[in-house]
């Protein structure tokens, strides 16, 4: 399976600078776009932070990156890996440690599919709002864990809460990890109040761009019932996905 991003995974040197020092900042990439439908807070975002390591966009402008949020189950990740099983495509789930802990079935199922797993957070706890060394914990006790239990080394962590600071990025940096936010989503989360289904689709498709990371969560049933058709028109318009 391609990487988008090439990682050598290993553990640095750890800073003593505490994570909480700095105020949380809540990631957006906005509604702006550039020429190319590529949200101007997502660049913005890569120019000042990819010294860490810390990415919305992919460098390869060919592909979009399916990324899906692992918070809860909700009876749709089992479709949502058919789907993706028939059509060939990959994608990287960012697990809680809540999650890897209830549902072995579906995460070993994500691995044997040839899935990547990343690190949404042992409690999915706000890393600035933690101490460095509880914010070393919070990533390192859901990566040994994952280790220990699926003998994989995860390499990818999401921010929980979408919220960072520079020290944040830092310290995952010297853990190891490249952090991946994203520079395409929709609101999909309200389980209650799912969007209708063909609005989500051309919505997703008319703002798709080469290098997007796009989000998604797995608790969303339109999700669920557009991702083949979602695969197969960003296909269309010359995307690998």
């Amino acid at each position: 399976m391609k990487r988008i991003l090439s990682i050598l995974l290993g553990l640095g040197m750890l800073t003593s600078l505490p994570a909480h020092a700095e105020h949380a900042i809540g990631y957006g990439q906005g509604t702006q776009t550039d020429e190319n439908h590529v949200p101007l807070g997502a660049l913005d975002f890569d120019a000042q932070y990819r010294q860490y390591d810390a990415y919305a966009t992919t460098p390869d402008k060919r592909r979009i990156v399916l990324t899906f949020d692992q918070g809860y189950e909700n009876g749709y990740t089992d479709d949502i890996l058919d789907t993706l099983a028939e059509k060939h495509a990959t994608a990287i789930f960012f697990l809680t440690g809540d999650y890897a802990r209830r549902e072995p079935e579906l995460v070993r199922r994500m691995i044997g599919e040839g899935h990547m797993l990343g690190n949404h957070g042992m409690t999915h706890a706000s890393m600035p709002h933690l101490s460095h060394d509880e914010a070393v914990q919070e990533l390192m006790e859901l990566h040994e864990y994952v280790i220990e239990q699926y003998s994989y080394p995860m390499q990818y962590f999401r921010c929980p809460c979408g919220e960072y600071s520079e020290e944040t990025l830092r310290t995952v940096q010297e853990l190891g990890y490249r952090t991946v936010f994203w520079s395409g989503a929709h609101v999909d989360w309200l389980t209650e109040e799912q969007p209708d289904p063909d609005a989500a689709l051309a919505k997703l498709v008319s703002q798709a761009h080469g290098g997007e990371i796009l989000l998604l969560h797995s608790v969303s049933s339109t999700n669920a019932a557009i991702l083949g058709d979602l695969i197969d028109a960003l296909r269309e318009k010359g995307f690998l996905v």
